[in-house]
């Protein structure tokens, strides 16, 4: 064989090596992906049933309650962001962070990050990043990440660092791939809930603006906990095209080397052949002579 040949033939094991990896990857991101998005129906269901307590509450404490729980404005707004734990995801950091930047409309906000991956990227745009944690990587660790966010934004809210605090995150878009979306999750909008009705009043062990605080927290629990899945399935659904789109240019490399493999056989071959007939040629010269 060739040296020629034989760096081709390398380079064809290597080709391969890396589309199985790329295939393997694509498949991970993809289980991924489908799990965070059967994850979505009972989260929301949840907060439908909390949204509807919380309308119950309402009722118990007055139509004054929304406007009066809400604290006066201080310190700077903080925004939570979640971004890529892991890399191979094309985009997808920087998406986010360019929605980050065209976001602040007035003094720069506390940023508390998610996704280590996406943490570096921050640091090199230079974004000053108050609180950092690290991005779920399977989704029944959704529940321990907004718990730990919830508790960082709550001991914010009573230290009187801030009183408004939103998230931006991804979100699956058909058209798009995914999406941007920011929410407001304090001051807390009670606006969005209508007071229930009911012949009976609840019975609660608590008093009512106790519970209601308390509702709202429980609420914004299950809004963080649907923002890290909704991100997530992002995440890997950019993380899957990315690979496919990574996958198709091997298997077109791929298939460019199988080709050149097979003419430089052919080449090694028939020189071969002519190399035999000319030795031939020459010992039949001889002969004679």
């Amino acid at each position: 064989m060739t040296g020629r040949l034989a760096d081709v033939v390398s380079r064809i094991g290597s080709a391969r090596q890396l589309d199985a990896v790329m295939a393997a990857m694509r498949g991970i991101a993809a289980a991924r992906e489908r799990e965070a998005r059967e994850r979505l129906s009972p989260i929301r269901a949840y907060a439908a049933a909390i949204g509807g307590a919380i309308g119950q509450a309402l009722a118990l404490v007055g139509e004054a309650a929304p406007a009066e729980l809400a604290p006066p404005p201080v310190g700077r707004p903080t925004l939570v962001v979640l971004a890529a734990e892991q890399g191979f995801a094309g985009a997808f950091d920087d998406r986010v962070l360019d929605a980050v930047e065209k976001d602040a409309n007035g003094p720069a906000p506390h940023l508390l990050f998610v996704g280590d991956r996406g943490l570096v990227r921050a640091r090199e745009r230079g974004l000053e990043v108050d609180w950092s944690s690290a991005m779920i990587s399977h989704v029944d660790q959704v529940g321990a990440l907004a718990d730990r966010i919830a508790e960082e934004i709550y001991a914010r809210l009573a230290g009187a660092q801030t009183s408004q605090v939103a998230i931006l995150h991804a979100a699956p878009e058909p058209s798009q791939g995914f999406t941007i979306v920011r929410k407001t999750l304090a001051p807390f909008d009670y606006r969005r809930f209508p007071a229930a009705r009911r012949r009976q009043t609840p019975l609660i062990q608590i008093a009512p603006r106790d519970l209601l605080a308390r509702l709202a927290q429980e609420y914004v629990f299950a809004e963080l906990c649907e923002a890290a899945i909704l991100s997530f399935a992002a995440e890997n659904g950019a993380r899957r095209r990315a690979m496919t789109s990574a996958q198709d240019n091997v298997e077109r490399k791929l298939e460019t080397l199988v080709g050149e493999s097979r003419r430089l056989r052919q080449e090694e071959i028939t020189n071969e052949i002519i190399e035999l007939f000319a030795g031939h040629d020459s010992d039949e010269k001889n002969t004679s002579v």
